[in-house]
Protein backbone atom coordinates (compact mmCIF):
# COMPACT_ATOMS: atom_id res chain seq x y z
CA UNK A 1 0.00 0.00 0.00
CA UNK A 2 2.99 2.44 0.72
CA UNK A 3 4.98 1.59 -1.98
CA UNK A 4 1.57 2.24 -4.72
CA UNK A 5 1.16 5.33 -3.02
CA UNK A 6 4.65 6.58 -3.28
CA UNK A 7 4.17 5.64 -6.91
CA UNK A 8 1.10 7.67 -7.28
CA UNK A 9 2.81 10.61 -5.54
CA UNK A 10 5.85 10.37 -8.04
CA UNK A 11 3.81 10.34 -10.96
CA UNK A 12 1.98 13.69 -9.87
CA UNK A 13 5.41 14.88 -9.23
CA UNK A 14 6.51 14.19 -12.91
CA UNK A 15 2.91 16.01 -14.09
CA UNK A 16 3.65 19.06 -11.70
CA UNK A 17 5.84 20.77 -14.44
CA UNK A 18 3.59 20.94 -17.13
CA UNK A 19 0.69 22.33 -15.47
CA UNK A 20 3.37 25.25 -14.73
CA UNK A 21 4.28 26.14 -17.77
CA UNK A 22 1.33 26.41 -19.01
CA UNK A 23 0.12 28.67 -16.33
CA UNK A 24 3.13 30.66 -15.91
CA UNK A 25 6.00 30.05 -18.60
CA UNK A 26 8.81 30.79 -16.96
CA UNK A 27 10.68 27.73 -17.11
CA UNK A 28 13.64 29.49 -19.63
CA UNK A 29 14.24 32.72 -17.31
CA UNK A 30 17.82 32.53 -15.95
CA UNK A 31 18.05 32.01 -12.39
CA UNK A 32 16.65 34.68 -9.84
CA UNK A 33 20.05 35.51 -7.54
CA UNK A 34 18.34 35.96 -3.85
CA UNK A 35 19.42 38.97 -2.07
CA UNK A 36 18.85 39.63 1.94
CA UNK A 37 16.11 37.46 4.27
CA UNK A 38 14.38 34.72 3.04
CA UNK A 39 11.25 33.34 5.27
CA UNK A 40 10.42 29.81 4.72
CA UNK A 41 7.60 29.26 7.58
CA UNK A 42 6.23 25.70 7.36
CA UNK A 43 3.35 23.67 8.83
CA UNK A 44 5.59 20.76 10.00
CA UNK A 45 3.20 17.74 7.95
CA UNK A 46 4.96 15.05 7.17
CA UNK A 47 5.17 11.31 7.60
CA UNK A 48 8.01 8.62 8.80
CA UNK A 49 7.40 4.98 8.94
CA UNK A 50 9.40 4.99 12.06
CA UNK A 51 8.16 7.90 14.09
CA UNK A 52 4.32 7.75 12.28
CA UNK A 53 3.09 11.19 11.28
CA UNK A 54 4.16 14.23 12.31
CA UNK A 55 2.33 17.71 13.16
CA UNK A 56 3.97 21.24 14.30
CA UNK A 57 5.66 23.98 12.75
CA UNK A 58 8.80 24.72 11.58
CA UNK A 59 10.62 27.98 10.27
CA UNK A 60 13.90 28.43 8.01
CA UNK A 61 15.25 32.13 7.74
CA UNK A 62 17.88 32.47 5.63
CA UNK A 63 20.39 35.43 5.23
CA UNK A 64 21.62 35.60 1.37
CA UNK A 65 22.81 39.23 2.10
CA UNK A 66 24.26 41.70 -1.34
CA UNK A 67 23.38 37.92 -3.29
CA UNK A 68 27.35 37.36 -3.60
CA UNK A 69 27.55 34.24 -1.76
CA UNK A 70 24.08 32.97 -3.22
CA UNK A 71 23.30 30.15 -3.25
CA UNK A 72 25.03 29.84 -0.49
CA UNK A 73 23.72 31.78 2.72
CA UNK A 74 25.99 34.43 5.23
CA UNK A 75 23.96 32.92 8.09
CA UNK A 76 20.45 30.88 8.47
CA UNK A 77 18.38 30.16 11.46
CA UNK A 78 15.89 27.13 11.88
CA UNK A 79 13.51 26.22 14.47
CA UNK A 80 10.89 23.66 14.96
CA UNK A 81 8.75 22.17 17.57
CA UNK A 82 6.99 18.84 16.44
CA UNK A 83 4.70 15.96 17.37
CA UNK A 84 4.33 12.27 16.00
CA UNK A 85 1.76 9.82 16.07
CA UNK A 86 3.71 7.03 17.26
CA UNK A 87 4.80 9.27 20.88
CA UNK A 88 7.81 11.13 19.92
CA UNK A 89 8.37 14.98 20.33
CA UNK A 90 11.35 17.11 18.82
CA UNK A 91 12.24 20.66 19.49
CA UNK A 92 15.06 22.30 17.63
CA UNK A 93 16.46 25.55 17.63
CA UNK A 94 19.77 25.91 15.15
CA UNK A 95 22.03 29.15 13.69
CA UNK A 96 24.26 29.16 11.54
CA UNK A 97 26.97 32.22 10.35
CA UNK A 98 30.07 32.86 8.41
CA UNK A 99 30.25 35.76 9.55
CA UNK A 100 29.46 36.52 13.24
CA UNK A 101 33.18 35.69 14.14
CA UNK A 102 35.45 37.34 11.47
CA UNK A 103 37.00 34.50 9.74
CA UNK A 104 35.14 31.77 11.66
CA UNK A 105 31.77 29.24 10.54
CA UNK A 106 30.12 29.41 13.66
CA UNK A 107 27.16 26.75 14.46
CA UNK A 108 25.42 26.12 17.33
CA UNK A 109 22.26 24.32 17.86
CA UNK A 110 19.41 22.43 20.74
CA UNK A 111 17.52 19.66 20.15
CA UNK A 112 15.33 18.29 22.59
CA UNK A 113 13.69 14.80 21.57
CA UNK A 114 11.28 12.88 23.89
CA UNK A 115 10.48 9.59 22.94
CA UNK A 116 7.68 7.48 24.45
CA UNK A 117 8.62 4.32 22.23
CA UNK A 118 11.68 4.65 20.32
CA UNK A 119 12.87 1.17 18.78
CA UNK A 120 15.71 -0.84 20.40
CA UNK A 121 16.23 -4.00 18.60
CA UNK A 122 19.60 -4.71 20.48
CA UNK A 123 23.16 -4.59 19.62
CA UNK A 124 25.58 -6.02 16.74
CA UNK A 125 23.14 -6.03 14.48
CA UNK A 126 21.59 -9.34 12.98
CA UNK A 127 23.56 -11.20 16.07
CA UNK A 128 20.34 -9.38 17.87
CA UNK A 129 17.36 -11.83 16.23
CA UNK A 130 14.00 -9.88 15.36
CA UNK A 131 10.89 -11.84 15.36
CA UNK A 132 9.60 -10.22 11.95
CA UNK A 133 7.00 -12.87 12.20
CA UNK A 134 5.21 -12.23 15.40
CA UNK A 135 5.50 -8.77 14.89
CA UNK A 136 3.22 -9.44 11.51
CA UNK A 137 0.73 -11.84 13.84
CA UNK A 138 -0.05 -9.09 16.18
CA UNK A 139 -0.02 -6.53 13.17
CA UNK A 140 -2.63 -8.96 11.67
CA UNK A 141 -4.95 -9.45 14.53
CA UNK A 142 -2.99 -12.94 15.01
CA UNK A 143 -1.63 -12.41 18.46
CA UNK A 144 -1.02 -9.68 20.66
CA UNK A 145 0.89 -6.51 19.41
CA UNK A 146 4.02 -7.45 19.43
CA UNK A 147 5.62 -4.21 18.41
CA UNK A 148 6.50 -2.71 21.90
CA UNK A 149 8.84 -5.70 22.28
CA UNK A 150 11.11 -3.98 20.55
CA UNK A 151 10.59 -0.29 21.79
CA UNK A 152 12.37 1.62 24.87
CA UNK A 153 11.86 5.17 25.93
CA UNK A 154 14.25 7.90 26.45
CA UNK A 155 14.48 11.58 26.54
CA UNK A 156 17.78 12.72 24.69
CA UNK A 157 19.10 16.78 24.85
CA UNK A 158 21.53 17.96 22.99
CA UNK A 159 23.63 20.97 22.57
CA UNK A 160 26.52 21.93 20.53
CA UNK A 161 28.61 24.81 19.89
CA UNK A 162 31.37 24.30 16.18
CA UNK A 163 33.75 26.34 14.98
CA UNK A 164 35.78 26.22 12.03
CA UNK A 165 38.60 28.02 10.74
CA UNK A 166 40.41 27.62 6.99
CA UNK A 167 44.07 26.52 6.85
CA UNK A 168 44.16 26.54 3.48
CA UNK A 169 43.10 28.18 0.04
CA UNK A 170 39.17 28.10 1.95
CA UNK A 171 39.05 24.50 1.15
CA UNK A 172 41.39 22.53 4.07
CA UNK A 173 39.67 23.75 7.75
CA UNK A 174 40.25 23.01 10.89
CA UNK A 175 36.96 22.12 13.36
CA UNK A 176 36.64 22.24 17.01
CA UNK A 177 33.42 22.08 18.92
CA UNK A 178 31.97 21.32 22.33
CA UNK A 179 28.69 19.16 22.10
CA UNK A 180 26.90 18.76 25.74
CA UNK A 181 23.99 15.84 25.80
CA UNK A 182 21.99 14.00 28.38
CA UNK A 183 19.91 10.90 28.26
CA UNK A 184 17.19 9.43 29.99
CA UNK A 185 16.12 5.73 29.26
CA UNK A 186 13.69 3.23 30.88
CA UNK A 187 11.56 0.63 29.72
CA UNK A 188 8.17 1.48 27.83
CA UNK A 189 5.15 2.73 30.10
CA UNK A 190 2.86 -0.01 29.73
CA UNK A 191 -0.34 1.70 30.42
CA UNK A 192 0.15 4.29 27.76
CA UNK A 193 1.42 1.63 24.99
CA UNK A 194 -1.78 -0.27 26.10
CA UNK A 195 -3.82 2.76 26.33
CA UNK A 196 -7.45 1.90 24.16
CA UNK A 197 -6.24 -0.93 22.98
CA UNK A 198 -8.65 -4.51 22.87
CA UNK A 199 -8.05 -7.40 25.43
CA UNK A 200 -7.04 -9.15 22.55
CA UNK A 201 -4.47 -6.62 21.56
CA UNK A 202 -2.36 -5.75 24.84
CA UNK A 203 0.72 -6.25 25.36
CA UNK A 204 1.16 -8.41 28.23
CA UNK A 205 2.73 -7.75 31.76
CA UNK A 206 4.70 -11.12 31.50
CA UNK A 207 6.41 -10.74 28.32
CA UNK A 208 9.87 -8.83 28.89
CA UNK A 209 10.80 -6.34 26.11
CA UNK A 210 14.07 -6.44 24.29
CA UNK A 211 15.74 -3.65 26.82
CA UNK A 212 14.55 -4.87 29.79
CA UNK A 213 15.91 -8.62 28.87
CA UNK A 214 19.50 -7.01 27.96
CA UNK A 215 19.61 -5.54 31.99
CA UNK A 216 17.94 -8.78 33.40
CA UNK A 217 21.17 -10.34 31.70
CA UNK A 218 23.82 -7.60 32.45
CA UNK A 219 24.19 -6.80 28.57
CA UNK A 220 23.25 -3.17 29.78
CA UNK A 221 25.24 -2.45 33.23
CA UNK A 222 23.41 -1.40 35.89
CA UNK A 223 25.69 1.67 35.89
CA UNK A 224 24.86 3.06 32.44
CA UNK A 225 21.53 1.44 31.98
CA UNK A 226 19.49 4.97 32.76
CA UNK A 227 21.46 6.78 31.02
CA UNK A 228 23.83 9.70 31.43
CA UNK A 229 25.75 13.23 30.47
CA UNK A 230 28.61 13.68 27.85
CA UNK A 231 30.27 16.63 27.99
CA UNK A 232 32.72 16.03 25.02
CA UNK A 233 35.37 17.88 23.01
CA UNK A 234 35.32 17.36 19.11
CA UNK A 235 38.05 18.20 17.18
CA UNK A 236 38.74 17.50 13.14
CA UNK A 237 39.71 18.31 9.52
CA UNK A 238 37.71 19.32 6.94
CA UNK A 239 37.88 19.24 3.36
CA UNK A 240 35.24 21.23 0.89
CA UNK A 241 35.55 22.12 -2.79
CA UNK A 242 31.46 21.65 -2.88
CA UNK A 243 30.04 23.96 -5.26
CA UNK A 244 27.58 24.72 -3.33
CA UNK A 245 26.44 23.49 0.34
CA UNK A 246 22.98 22.25 0.56
CA UNK A 247 22.26 21.10 -2.99
CA UNK A 248 25.79 20.14 -4.95
CA UNK A 249 26.24 19.13 -8.19
CA UNK A 250 30.22 18.77 -7.90
CA UNK A 251 33.07 18.85 -5.62
CA UNK A 252 34.30 16.66 -2.50
CA UNK A 253 33.06 17.20 1.29
CA UNK A 254 35.62 15.14 3.48
CA UNK A 255 35.81 15.41 7.26
CA UNK A 256 38.09 13.56 9.91
CA UNK A 257 37.14 14.11 13.80
CA UNK A 258 37.78 12.48 17.53
CA UNK A 259 35.30 12.90 19.99
CA UNK A 260 36.94 12.99 23.58
CA UNK A 261 34.40 12.46 26.94
CA UNK A 262 36.68 12.09 29.37
CA UNK A 263 35.61 12.11 33.43
CA UNK A 264 37.70 15.74 34.12
CA UNK A 265 35.09 17.19 31.98
CA UNK A 266 31.76 16.03 33.56
CA UNK A 267 30.91 12.50 31.03
CA UNK A 268 29.25 9.66 33.53
CA UNK A 269 31.02 7.03 31.49
CA UNK A 270 34.00 8.48 29.34
CA UNK A 271 34.28 7.22 26.27
CA UNK A 272 36.55 8.19 22.95
CA UNK A 273 34.82 7.62 19.74
CA UNK A 274 36.42 8.81 16.09
CA UNK A 275 35.13 9.23 12.81
CA UNK A 276 35.51 9.64 8.67
CA UNK A 277 33.43 10.73 6.06
CA UNK A 278 34.07 11.11 2.31
CA UNK A 279 31.19 12.61 0.30
CA UNK A 280 31.87 13.07 -3.74
CA UNK A 281 29.70 14.29 -5.97
CA UNK A 282 30.14 13.49 -9.49
CA UNK A 283 28.37 15.93 -12.37
CA UNK A 284 27.39 13.07 -15.03
CA UNK A 285 25.18 15.58 -17.14
CA UNK A 286 26.12 19.24 -16.44
CA UNK A 287 24.02 22.35 -15.20
CA UNK A 288 22.59 20.35 -12.19
CA UNK A 289 20.61 18.10 -14.90
CA UNK A 290 22.45 14.59 -13.01
CA UNK A 291 24.59 14.15 -10.73
CA UNK A 292 25.68 10.94 -9.02
CA UNK A 293 26.69 11.41 -5.31
CA UNK A 294 28.12 9.19 -2.26
CA UNK A 295 29.14 8.54 1.16
CA UNK A 296 31.63 6.51 2.66
CA UNK A 297 31.33 6.72 6.26
CA UNK A 298 33.79 4.71 9.33
CA UNK A 299 32.25 5.09 12.91
CA UNK A 300 34.63 3.77 15.29
CA UNK A 301 35.41 3.15 19.44
CA UNK A 302 39.00 3.98 20.73
CA UNK A 303 39.16 0.70 22.66
CA UNK A 304 36.22 -1.75 24.08
CA UNK A 305 34.10 0.46 25.23
CA UNK A 306 31.26 3.17 25.54
CA UNK A 307 27.92 3.29 26.81
CA UNK A 308 25.01 2.22 24.90
CA UNK A 309 23.26 5.31 24.76
CA UNK A 310 25.86 7.07 22.13
CA UNK A 311 25.82 4.11 20.06
CA UNK A 312 23.30 4.96 17.21
CA UNK A 313 24.37 8.76 17.22
CA UNK A 314 26.35 9.18 14.02
CA UNK A 315 28.85 12.04 14.86
CA UNK A 316 28.32 15.80 13.02
CA UNK A 317 30.14 18.68 12.93
CA UNK A 318 29.36 22.33 11.28
CA UNK A 319 25.77 23.19 10.45
CA UNK A 320 23.95 19.67 11.09
CA UNK A 321 23.40 18.29 14.50
CA UNK A 322 23.83 15.01 15.83
CA UNK A 323 21.12 12.03 14.75
CA UNK A 324 20.94 8.75 15.69
CA UNK A 325 21.17 5.71 13.12
CA UNK A 326 21.75 3.30 11.79
CA UNK A 327 18.26 3.07 10.06
CA UNK A 328 15.75 5.67 9.23
CA UNK A 329 15.72 9.16 7.21
CA UNK A 330 19.23 10.48 8.13
CA UNK A 331 21.15 7.26 7.96
CA UNK A 332 19.89 3.90 5.95
CA UNK A 333 17.03 4.70 4.22
CA UNK A 334 14.35 2.00 4.54
CA UNK A 335 15.32 -0.04 7.26
CA UNK A 336 13.94 0.26 10.70
CA UNK A 337 15.75 3.12 13.08
CA UNK A 338 18.31 2.48 15.32
CA UNK A 339 18.51 -1.29 13.80
CA UNK A 340 22.81 -1.43 13.56
CA UNK A 341 24.55 -0.34 16.83
CA UNK A 342 27.56 -1.22 17.66
CA UNK A 343 31.25 0.32 18.45
CA UNK A 344 32.14 0.64 14.79
CA UNK A 345 30.04 0.85 12.04
CA UNK A 346 31.02 1.58 8.31
CA UNK A 347 27.86 2.40 5.93
CA UNK A 348 27.89 3.57 2.67
CA UNK A 349 25.13 5.92 0.59
CA UNK A 350 25.01 6.22 -3.21
CA UNK A 351 22.67 8.15 -5.49
CA UNK A 352 21.75 9.73 -8.66
CA UNK A 353 19.72 12.53 -8.44
CA UNK A 354 17.81 13.98 -11.34
CA UNK A 355 16.53 17.88 -11.78
CA UNK A 356 14.02 17.21 -14.37
CA UNK A 357 12.25 20.65 -14.63
CA UNK A 358 13.78 23.84 -13.16
CA UNK A 359 11.66 27.30 -12.92
CA UNK A 360 11.19 30.33 -11.58
CA UNK A 361 7.66 31.02 -10.18
CA UNK A 362 6.31 33.76 -8.03
CA UNK A 363 10.13 35.55 -7.60
CA UNK A 364 11.61 31.82 -6.87
CA UNK A 365 13.92 29.48 -7.94
CA UNK A 366 11.97 26.41 -8.53
CA UNK A 367 13.32 23.12 -9.50
CA UNK A 368 12.21 19.60 -9.30
CA UNK A 369 14.02 15.99 -9.28
CA UNK A 370 14.14 12.50 -9.04
CA UNK A 371 16.50 10.46 -6.93
CA UNK A 372 17.27 6.57 -6.43
CA UNK A 373 19.51 5.28 -4.36
CA UNK A 374 21.43 2.38 -2.72
CA UNK A 375 22.31 2.66 1.05
CA UNK A 376 24.24 -0.40 2.84
CA UNK A 377 25.91 -0.43 6.51
CA UNK A 378 27.23 -3.27 9.19
CA UNK A 379 29.11 -3.23 12.32
CA UNK A 380 32.91 -4.19 12.13
CA UNK A 381 33.25 -4.18 15.85
CA UNK A 382 31.14 -5.57 18.12
CA UNK A 383 29.31 -4.60 21.41
CA UNK A 384 30.11 -7.02 24.52
CA UNK A 385 26.95 -9.03 24.32
CA UNK A 386 28.39 -11.79 26.95
CA UNK A 387 25.73 -12.79 29.78
CA UNK A 388 27.15 -10.16 32.66
CA UNK A 389 24.65 -11.47 35.90
CA UNK A 390 26.47 -13.82 38.42
CA UNK A 391 24.06 -16.16 40.11
CA UNK A 392 24.18 -14.53 43.58
CA UNK A 393 22.57 -11.38 41.79
CA UNK A 394 19.26 -13.68 41.16
CA UNK A 395 17.34 -14.28 44.48
CA UNK A 396 17.10 -18.28 43.58
CA UNK A 397 19.37 -20.21 41.56
CA UNK A 398 16.32 -21.46 39.61
CA UNK A 399 15.58 -17.51 37.91
CA UNK A 400 19.37 -17.70 37.63
CA UNK A 401 19.30 -20.27 35.46
CA UNK A 402 16.08 -19.62 33.92
CA UNK A 403 17.57 -16.14 32.79
CA UNK A 404 20.75 -17.73 31.40
CA UNK A 405 18.52 -20.20 29.35
CA UNK A 406 16.63 -17.32 28.13
CA UNK A 407 19.75 -15.65 27.04
CA UNK A 408 21.00 -18.73 25.36
CA UNK A 409 17.75 -19.18 23.27
CA UNK A 410 17.83 -15.75 22.45
CA UNK A 411 21.90 -15.71 20.82
CA UNK A 412 21.60 -18.83 19.60
CA UNK A 413 18.42 -17.55 17.34
CA UNK A 414 20.92 -14.54 16.20
CA UNK A 415 23.64 -14.56 13.47
CA UNK A 416 27.42 -15.53 14.61
CA UNK A 417 28.52 -12.25 13.03
CA UNK A 418 26.75 -8.87 11.31
CA UNK A 419 26.10 -9.27 7.63
CA UNK A 420 25.65 -5.89 5.65
CA UNK A 421 22.44 -4.41 6.07
CA UNK A 422 21.32 -2.80 1.80
CA UNK A 423 18.61 -0.95 0.88
CA UNK A 424 16.99 0.38 -2.30
CA UNK A 425 14.80 2.94 -2.77
CA UNK A 426 13.91 6.08 -4.90
CA UNK A 427 12.52 9.70 -4.13
CA UNK A 428 11.55 13.10 -5.25
CA UNK A 429 12.42 16.45 -4.42
CA UNK A 430 11.18 19.85 -4.71
CA UNK A 431 14.18 22.71 -4.36
CA UNK A 432 13.62 26.12 -3.59
CA UNK A 433 16.41 28.49 -4.07
CA UNK A 434 19.25 25.82 -3.50
CA UNK A 435 18.13 25.54 0.03
CA UNK A 436 15.06 25.17 1.26
CA UNK A 437 14.39 21.00 -0.39
CA UNK A 438 11.45 18.92 0.61
CA UNK A 439 11.49 15.30 -0.14
CA UNK A 440 9.46 12.33 -0.51
CA UNK A 441 11.91 8.94 -0.19
CA UNK A 442 10.70 5.34 0.07
CA UNK A 443 13.78 3.01 0.95
CA UNK A 444 13.30 -1.20 1.15
CA UNK A 445 15.49 -3.56 2.63
CA UNK A 446 17.30 -6.51 0.00
CA UNK A 447 19.33 -9.64 0.52
CA UNK A 448 18.57 -13.17 2.54
CA UNK A 449 18.15 -11.37 5.66
CA UNK A 450 16.32 -8.65 5.09
CA UNK A 451 13.11 -9.19 6.77
CA UNK A 452 15.33 -9.10 9.88
CA UNK A 453 15.74 -4.98 8.99
CA UNK A 454 11.86 -4.58 8.24
CA UNK A 455 9.91 -4.34 5.34
CA UNK A 456 10.73 -0.89 4.07
CA UNK A 457 9.70 3.03 4.49
CA UNK A 458 8.36 5.94 3.39
CA UNK A 459 9.68 9.45 4.62
CA UNK A 460 8.50 12.91 3.94
CA UNK A 461 11.24 15.33 5.13
CA UNK A 462 13.36 18.05 4.21
CA UNK A 463 17.01 18.03 2.69
CA UNK A 464 19.20 15.75 1.24
CA UNK A 465 20.30 12.92 3.17
CA UNK A 466 24.07 14.34 2.34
Amino acid sequence: MKLKFFITLLLAAVMVPSVIYAQDGTQDKKEIVKKGYNFGPLPAVAFDADKGFQLGALLNIYDFGDGTVYPNTRQQWYFEASFFTKGSQLFVVSYDSKFLIPGIRFSTALAVTNDNAMDFYGFNGYQSFYDHEKVKAGKDGDSFIYTPKYRTKRLAALFKADFIGNLWDNRLFWEAGYHLSHFKQDAINRNKINKNKDEDEVFPDNEPTIFELYRQWGIIPDDVADGGTNSTLRLGLLYDTRDKEAAPSRGVWAEAHVTLAPKWLGTSNPYYKYSATLRHYVPVIENDKLTFAYRLNYQGTFGDDAPYYVLPYITTMGQSYDRDGMGGFRTIRGIMRNRVQGLDMASYNAEFRWRFATFTMGNQNIALGLNCFSDGTMVTKEYDMSFGRTANEFPTIEEFNKAMSSYNSYRAMGLAEDKPHITLGAGFRFIMNQNFIVCLEYGKPVGKYSKQDGNGAFYINTGYLF
